[in-house]
């Protein structure tokens, strides 16, 4: 059983990969392997809501790693999506990324854990973690708790170590996803299937 962790910061071992790392680290001490997708500076196209995708289940666009991350999260048992807070919200690249892995795609992750870690200076860290949480509660993707609001607090990654409360957080998380995920595949094992989702009746408020 695999979890990936998505790092949306453009720093490969920043504040946001450090707090991913005590997570990844807690989740491998429950025998499950992690996998990292760093998001970097590469350029991620915005979504044009085509609707392409609807029929192919990837992105019509191919000259970024958002098809590569939507095949990667196909194949994991649950999500960590890591970001940096910028303006009290998420890197704006990494939404875009978001945008495009869950428009029209997300049915094939319903039911995977997920959880939002963010990191920050000092405020903003809420907003951030609640923006990140809508893309998967829309796609009935249960959300993991920790023991507080995922967030790590510091200025660079030493800082960000310093913050014994923000670490242990971190490792309770990396506990309680590792938790869920053995008991979803326990559930499977004994033949309790996932809910089967109602066909969708979209309701526009302008007729």
């Amino acid at each position: 059983m695999s979890v990936l962790l998505v790092n949306g910061s453009p720093h490969p071992t920043g504040c946001t990969f450090t707090a991913l790392s005590a997570v990844a680290s807690q989740l491998e001490k429950n025998d499950l392997q992690t996998q990292l997708f760093q998001l970097g500076t590469q350029s991620i196209r915005g979504c044009i809501a085509c609707n392409k995708c609807a029929k192919t289940g990837y992105c019509i666009f191919n000259d970024d790693p958002v098809n590569e991350l939507v095949g990667t999260l196909s194949r994991a048992e649950a999500l960590v999506v890591g970001s940096p807070v910028y303006y009290a919200g998420p890197n704006a690249s990494l939404c875009a990324l978001l945008d495009r892995v869950f428009y029209r795609k997300s049915a094939g992750y319903a039911f995977k854990p997920a959880a939002a870690v963010v990191s920050c200076r000092r405020g903003g860290s809420s907003a951030s973690f609640d923006r990140l949480n809508k893309y998967f509660t829309i796609a009935r993707m249960p959300v993991v708790a920790s023991q507080y609001w995922n967030s790590v607090h510091g200025n660079t990654a030493d800082e960000v170590r310093q913050d014994k409360e923000g670490l242990q957080t971190m490792r309770a998380l990396g506990d309680n996803m590792a938790w869920l995920v053995k008991c979803i595949a326990a559930g499977k094992a004994a033949g309790i299937d996932a809910p089967v989702p109602e066909t969708w009746e979209p309701t526009n408020f302008i007729r």
